[in-house]
């Protein structure tokens, strides 16, 4: 997809202040330190959009970004490894729920993984919560650039083991070295 205007929009805190926004919006959930932040940037072409960190847990809001003045891709908390109290996290964990079951805008969900390691309770917990409640979503692996090619296929088959779907259904992707971001685009544009 050519990005002819990527900007930030809005963040919000409380569940109260969710926007309609009046545009489809792609939101991208997953643990802290998965890449959320970097893999937006990467799609959009632009280094400093989404705020990234080395220190797990900095997304602590919703994100939204506006795409070519068509949709929105939306960067959730992330969930796991934040230095934060329990009470802030459950916050969270509220503010992405609230957002999951009552967005009309929300066309689809991408559950962001770590290639490197296998999914997590929480991992596992969102997927479930996504499937239960019939939200569509879409498995990418983030991080390939941190793994050898000859461990993508053994990575990829791990993931989609423990989480019950086909190799297949799983996006193979690096923000660093910009693989697999056309996938994402193309699951954008059929929506």
């Amino acid at each position: 997809m050519i990005i002819k205007s990527a900007e930030f929009k809005v963040s919000v805190a409380s569940a109260d202040k969710i926007p309609d926004l009046g545009l489809p919006e792609f939101a991208f959930v997953g643990r802290s330190n998965v890449g959320k932040s970097s893999l937006i940037n990467a799609l959009c072409n632009r280094s400093k959009l989404a705020r990234t960190s080395s220190l797990p847990g900095r997304t602590r809001l919703i994100n939204y970004f506006e795409i070519n003045k068509e949709v929105m891709l939306v960067d959730l908390p992330g969930y796991g490894f934040a230095k934060a109290s329990k009470i802030e996290q459950e916050k969270w964990q509220s503010l992405i729920g609230e957002y999951l079951m009552h967005n009309k805008n929300l066309k689809k969900v991408f559950v962001l993984l770590d290639i490197r390691h296998e999914p997590n309770e929480k991992d596992e917990d969102m997927i479930n919560y996504l499937s239960y409640f019939n939200i569509p979503f879409v498995i990418v692996a983030t991080k390939l650039d941190k793994i050898k090619p000859s461990q993508v296929v053994k990575q990829k088959q791990l993931l989609a083991n423990k989480i019950g779907v086909g190799m297949d259904n799983i996006i193979v992707t690096s923000a660093e070295l910009k693989k697999g971001l056309d996938k994402i685009w193309e699951i954008i544009k059929s929506e």
